[in-house]
C-alpha cells in the first residue's frame, strides 16, 4: 500500500471509529430493562447500532422507534441514564493511540466529527483523553445539520483554515462516507468499526476500506 492522499488535517467519527463506547451506551440501555424487570442484553447484541445513538439502543433494546408511542419518553429517560455513566467502560479502539500519535509526529492535526450531542460528545472526549490533542471538535448540534449532511465536516475545515480536499475523513457509518463526498473530501472507512447491522462496507463506495488504525498512516501523505 502506497501514499495516496496528500493532506492537512484527517478528521474522525468518534462512537465506532475512534472509540469503544458500546459498553457505556448498552449499559444505559440494560439499566433501562432492569427497571422493567427484562434481562441485560449482551454487549454484543446493541455493539452493531451503536452509532446509530438513541434509536439504535431503542430499536434493539426495546423494539422502539422514533414516533411510536412513548418513544421520546424513553428516549429522554436513556440520555439521561448514559449521561450519568459515559466515559466508566468506553476505550480507544487498539492502535488508534498510536495512529494519533504518529500523525502529531508527521505534523498533521486531526479533529473528531460526531453526531453524538455537546453534552454527551465534550465529556466522553475529556475521559477518552482527547480533548488536549483534537485540533477541533464537532459535535451533532454543532450546526443545524448532523452527517450524513457536510456541514459539520465542512465547519470543521472552516475552522482548521483548510480547504475541504485537503483532509480526509474516516468513520464506520455509511453516513460518513456520504457527508465526506458531499464535502469534497476522500473518505476512508473504518473497517474495525461498528459498521451497522448486515452492511456491505464495500458497497458504501468509500475511497478506502481499511482494517486497523495503524493502517491509514500507509494512506496519507503530508506537506
Amino acid at each position: 500500500m502506497t501514499a495516496r492522499y496528500r493532506v492537512r488535517a484527517v478528521l474522525f467519527d468518534l462512537d465506532g471509529t475512534l472509540a469503544d463506547t458500546a459498553p457505556d451506551l448498552g449499559g444505559a440501555v440494560n439499566r433501562l430493562r432492569a427497571r422493567r424487570d427484562l434481562p441485560p442484553l449482551p454487549i454484543a447484541t446493541l455493539r452493531p447500532v451503536a452509532s446509530s445513538g438513541a434509536r439504535g439502543m431503542l430499536g434493539v433494546g426495546f423494539g422502539m422507534k422514533p414516533g411510536e408511542p412513548g418513544y421520546d419518553a424513553l428516549r429522554d429517560e436513556f440520555l439521561a441514564e448514559y449521561e450519568a455513566a459515559l466515559d466508566v467502560d468506553s476505550r480507544l479502539f487498539e492502535g488508534v493511540a498510536d495512529c494519533l500519535a504518529a500523525l502529531h509526529s508527521r505534523g498533521l492535526r486531526w479533529g473528531i466529527v460526531t453526531n453524538k450531542a455537546s453534552r454527551f460528545t465534550a465529556p466522553v472526549v475529556a475521559g477518552l483523553g482527547l480533548a488536549a490533542k483534537a485540533a477541533v471538535v464537532i459535535a451533532g448540534d454543532t450546526t443545524p445539520h448532523a452527517k450524513p449532511h457536510p456541514a459539520p465536516l465542512l465547519e470543521a475545515c472552516a475552522r482548521l483554515g483548510i480547504a475541504p480536499a485537503d483532509a480526509v475523513y474516516v468513520g464506520d457509518d455509511l453516513r460518513d462516507i456520504l457527508a465526506a463526498h458531499a464535502a469534497g473530501m476522500p473518505a476512508i472507512a473504518a473497517g474495525w468499526g461498528y459498521l451497522g447491522e448486515a452492511q456491505d462496507v464495500l458497497s458504501w463506495r468509500a475511497d478506502a476500506v481499511i482494517a486497523t488504525p495503524l493502517d491509514l498512516l500507509a494512506l496519507l501523505e503530508s506537506d
